[in-house]
């Protein structure tokens, strides 16, 4: 738990977590209380659900870096002389 607060204070500066900070609050006292009762098919479920989020933050991660690499490529001269100067 300290480590996941280690995380989120370092990435602070780079996400609103002030907008997903009650789901994700939510779905980790479900966990603790699956956990406390014992109940192994509802912790896989909460770990099931915490994986799926992962996944899609880094597909979004993915798309937007591919996006603005496509960006990029279009801007780049095709036709370069060696003094550097497009033709």
């Amino acid at each position: 738990m300290a480590r996941i607060r280690t995380v989120a204070t370092a990435l602070r500066p780079l996400l609103p977590l002030h907008l997903v900070r009650p789901a994700v609050d939510y779905r980790l006292a479900k966990l603790r209380l699956a956990r406390g009762s014992g109940d192994r098919g509802a912790i896989s479920i909460e770990l099931a659900l915490a994986v799926l989020v992962l996944v899609a933050v880094a597909g979004t991660v993915v798309y937007a870096i591919t996006q603005l690499g496509n960006h990029v490529k279009e801007q780049i001269p095709d036709n370069v002389t060696s003094d550097g100067k497009t033709s």
